[in-house]
């Protein structure tokens, strides 16, 4: 059974979601099924990737949907830069945390690459 629920980069990022969507409150209602939506879907990928990386067996699959998380912890990143440019928001905070879980997560990628240095490009 995966052990995801142990790692504290899901954690934080599972705390990263609850985070959006309070955030997301404070966006206009017209923005509902726009930025509002892509943020939130954003945010849930990352916990969800790393769960399921954490699931699959082997190194090389965890690297694939830890960068999968990556990807989606960057889109969240760029959400909030428009939320900031058109409303005015403030995501110092979410800023805050993203970087502090992006440093995690390329952590772990590297711990894992290390375990496999052969297997490098």
């Amino acid at each position: 059974m995966s052990t995801h629920k142990n790692l504290d980069i899901w954690k934080i990022a599972i705390e990263l979601v609850i985070d959006v969507y309070q955030f997301s409150k404070n966006l206009p209602s017209e923005e509902k099924y726009t930025l509002t939506s892509q943020m939130k879907r954003s945010a849930i990928s990352i916990p969800s990737n790393i769960a399921e990386g954490a699931a699959r067996k082997g190194d090389k699959e965890y690297l694939k949907f830890l960068n999968y998380a990556l990807g989606s912890l960057v889109e969240l990143d760029t959400q909030l830069i428009i939320a900031h440019g058109l409303y005015g928001l403030d995501g110092a905070q979410l800023f805050s945390k993203l970087e502090a879980l992006k440093r995690k997560i390329l952590k772990l990628m590297r711990y894992l690459e290390s375990l496999h240095p052969k297997e490098r490009k």
